[in-house]
């Protein structure tokens, strides 16, 4: 019976226990433990033991077994031509995958394997692999503080910033969204602080090597010097893990990194984590919702993308830089003629950021060469475009150098249309390389000497002789059985077939071995001539990346210049950063408004010393949420250089923008709804500024009603205090008599109104409180059972009688002037006060109906 191995097994029992592929298997993943070891095995790329059971389950493939005499392991693989999407959804599910393939034909015995790609989500450089957006690793170190180093590979940037608290690195992670983190050692040693950053960062959390020393030469030999601005040995051991990780999965090749930054997160806008999932910057909120960056991402080129991503996760804080993009803007709104062009340029681009990336680590394959030739081609283009203009356009022009030697040096070496792969042939150009030329013509004399000996033998021999090749037997000459007996003596039969005959012959032969031996060279110089060739290009990185960064730029001016000019947005009004005052005239939500176009209800908002705090009431489905939501994003809009979804704005400059907006929960880490809307709320407390937009909804709904109530109120009185601009949506009707007790807090209402037992809502943001919630008749048009609103509506009714008496009897407490009042008038006072209170138990009677009826 078969023996069913046991993953120890497989994990080594000594010499003997496995077949030789299975202990070459062993051996392989034990060099990479914490990697899944794709095994090529002819035409697939087979995994066995608990490894097989975990790709079944990953990718939801059979699972069978590797069986012999006294032997059973299980056993799943991937066929080697799908290997590529395979790969990418292990990698999207945080699992790192060392591929290891066959070096060797499988002739007989055991074919030498070896790892030939440690893929790992945050390091990928594969273009097959990565999506258009950044592919960030980031390292975390701790020591006076939080440090914090992220490395894309594929564009090669590099960055670093220390943090005074965990909240503030937290931000940091979620606005990058690193796809990989790894955690210097003394994390570990907190339980409690490994369990959050795995809930905060699923797809992979990984140790890595973070040793002072080591971290120190690892720079010194990446960046030729440890940098001056890694003052701290926390910002030293982050930087140079994340290199050492890097270098491991790269075969020790980090070319691409040629400089890190060292940057300040305080000087750009602040946006929480909570802030950009409550905005829907890059996720929505719920299956299937649009995100800010898809309403604006209409960029032409990848790298425009990703630069788009980078100014909407850090708004400037600058008036003059925001000054400057919105004149660009502006200028391209109004010359149509130069944002179509410029457009219609940038769509023939191709990914320059990560091409020049790919040349510097000398990784870039034939096509790609010449699709960075094709992009330098078009620089001649742009500047002609943007000649004459000022400002950031002007500089864009004077960045956008064209590289003429570059391009001539590609379209002097390589053909227009490239073979995919080096060693293929047909590569370099004719004229560029002469060893090669005259390798290439002695070649082609041996073919066209092939090409004419079937009419020469023809005529020599007056036999249907037929000359032929193949990959066994080479060039041969052919007749067929019936002529086989007359050929010449110098033919030597090589093969005998149904109905024909085979023969070669020594001059054959001889220029068949002149010209294998002319190819075979004509490949190799062609090989060594595109290695000098990449090796050549890798020395103008540093110019590829500037006119990349250029490129990008351009793309995202004038996609906002494009967006502005189709949707009616407007230049906003730059007040400054101690201006008070903002002022939106018929504004919309970018996003909602693109879903219903011309459905869509804009308004105003004013917000001023007089109007700081806005305290906005009405029914769910309303619209409040989308009114505080429209706000923040113009507000975010404007800091990035963008027009503003409005037909005027008048913006200050926002320290940071903080919004709780929506509930949601945290069961894995044993926080509920109301724990993590506190948690948010206190953040946002403590962070905000006189200087700060603060968008809140429904803050205290997660617990008792008095509880809410009082906390909502304490929130208003202490953003009152610290002068922000406030927007506050409540259901709270308690908190709008506060518009007369602190000045500056304004009460608006989104209008409603219930016609014939239908409830209409008009979108419209109009001044005073709400009259009411609507709460029931929202509830039936969520299509609740008819009694149950029904009976919601008399408890309703009681409910409110009952505590409109106990309200007004307080008040009138707390307004009597008890040294004036006689003894009788006090009596009747409480006669009176308990008449109400009897009469207001309405509620009270109908619970008891209540029971009673069940």
């Amino acid at each position: 019976m078969p023996l069913n191995v046991p993953q120890s097994v497989l994990k080594g029992n000594g010499p003997g226990v496995l077949p030789p592929m299975l202990e070459q298997y062993v051996h392989l993943r034990d060099q990479h433990p914490d990697y899944l070891v794709l095994f090529q095995v002819g035409d697939f790329f087979e995994t066995f033991g608990e490894d097989a059971e975990r790709l079944s389950r990953l990718l939801g493939i059979t699972l069978t077994h590797k069986t012999s005499k006294d032997f059973s392991t299980p056993m799943a693989g991937i066929p080697v031509r799908a290997k590529d999407q395979h790969i990418e959804r292990l990698l999207a599910a945080g699992v790192r995958v060392a591929v290891a393939e066959q070096m060797e034909l499988p002739l007989s015995g055991l074919v030498e394997r070896r790892v030939t790609e440690l893929l790992t989500p945050g390091t990928l450089t594969d273009e097959r692999l990565l999506s258009a957006e950044e592919n960030y690793l980031a390292a975390v170190a701790s020591g006076d503080g939080y440090a914090l180093a992220l490395l894309d590979l594929s564009t090669g940037e590099f960055r670093c910033a220390a943090f005074g608290t965990r909240g503030a690195l937290y931000d940091e992670l979620a606005r990058y969204r690193a796809r990989e983190v790894l955690l210097a050692p003394e994390f570990e040693e907190n339980a409690a602080l490994m369990a959050d950053f795995r809930q905060r960062f699923p797809l992979m959390v990984s140790r890595g090597s973070f040793e002072e020393d080591a971290a120190r030469e690892e720079l010194q030999h990446t960046l030729g010097s440890v940098p001056e601005s890694l003052v701290t040995s926390a910002l030293v051991r982050a930087c140079g893990a994340a290199l050492a990780y890097a270098r491991a999965t790269q075969q020790g090749r980090l070319e691409m990194v040629t400089r890190l930054i060292r940057y300040e997160p305080g000087a750009s806008l602040h946006l929480p984590e909570s802030a950009i999932r409550a905005l829907e910057l890059f996720e929505p909120n719920a299956h299937g919702g649009q995100t800010l960056i898809a309403c604006l991402a209409h960029t032409r080129t990848a790298g425009g993308r990703r630069r788009l991503r980078a100014w909407l996760r850090s708004p400037l804080l600058d008036e003059l830089s925001i000054r400057s993009r919105l004149d660009a803007v502006d200028a391209l709104v109004q010359a149509s003629d130069l944002r179509g062009g410029v457009r219609s340029v940038l769509y023939r681009a191709h990914d320059l950021e990560r091409l020049a990336a790919r040349v510097s680590s000398r990784r870039a394959m034939p096509k790609e060469v010449v699709s960075l030739a094709r992009t330098l081609e078009l620089l001649p283009e742009l500047e002609v475009l943007l000649a004459g203009h000022d400002g950031v356009l002007g500089h864009l022009g004077a960045r956008l150098s064209a590289l003429p030697e570059v391009v001539m040096l590609i379209r002097a070496a390589l053909v227009d249309n490239p073979p995919l792969r080096l060693g293929e042939g047909g590569l370099i150009r004719e004229g560029f390389h002469a060893e090669l030329d005259a390798l290439r013509a002695e070649a082609l004399a041996g073919r066209e000497w092939m090409a004419e000996l079937e009419a020469r033998e023809r005529a020599r021999t007056g036999l249907p002789v037929k000359v032929g090749f193949n990959n066994v037997a080479g060039y041969y000459l052919e007749v067929t059985q019936a002529h086989a007996h007359k050929v010449p003596a110098d033919y030597r039969q090589i093969a005998t077939l149904k109905d024909r005959a085979r023969f070669t012959r020594a001059d054959v032969r001889e220029r068949e071995r002149e010209i294998a031996r002319c190819e075979t060279a004509a490949e190799r110089l062609e090989v060594e001539a595109f290695t000098e060739l990449r090796d050549t290009l890798a020395q103008h990185t540093e110019a590829l990346s500037e006119v990349a960064g250029a490129l990008s730029e351009l793309d995202v001016l004038s996609t906002l210049a494009d967006i502005a000019f189709a949707r009616g947005w407007s230049r906003p009004r730059t007040l400054g950063a101690g201006a008070t005052e903002l002022r939106l005239r018929q504004a919309r939500h970018p996003v909602v408004e693109l879903a219903l176009s011309d459905s869509f209800v804009p308004n105003d908002a004013d917000l001023d010393t007089t109007r700081r705090v806005l305290l906005l009431t009405g029914p769910n489905m309303a619209g409040k949420s989308t009114y505080l939501r429209t706000v923040a994003l113009c507000a975010l809009l404007h800091q990035i250089g963008s027009f503003v979804p409005a037909d005027a704005a008048e913006l200050p400059l926002f320290d940071g923008i903080h919004t709780r907006i929506g509930a949601s929960d945290d069961l894995a880490g044993g926080r509920s709804t109301f724990m993590v809307e506190m948690s948010e709320l206190a953040a946002i407390l403590h962070g905000a500024t006189s200087r700060s937009l603060v968008i809140l909804d429904e803050v205290g709904r997660g617990t008792s009603t008095l509880d809410g109530l009082a906390i909502a109120w304490a929130t208003l009185e202490h953003l009152h205090r610290t002068g922000a601009f406030a927007l506050f949506a409540t259901h709270y009707f308690e908190l709008t008599r506060l518009e007369g007790e602190l000045p500056g807090v304004v009460n608006l209402h989104v209008a409603a109104q219930e016609e014939a037992g239908a409830l209409t809502f008009y979108h419209q943001v109009v001044p005073g409180a709400a009259k009411s919630s609507y709460g029931v008749e929202v509830a039936r048009l969520a299509g609740l059972p008819g009694a149950v609103t029904a009976r919601a509506g008399q408890l309703l009714t009681g409910l409110a009688a009952r505590d409109g008496g106990d309200s007004g009897v307080v008040q009138e407490l707390a307004a009597l002037d008890l040294a004036r009042l006689t003894p009788l008038q006090a009596l009747e006072l409480l006669h009176a006060w308990q008449r109400r209170l009897a009469e207001g138990n309405m509620g009270e009677n109908l619970s008891q109906d209540a029971r009673a009826a069940s």
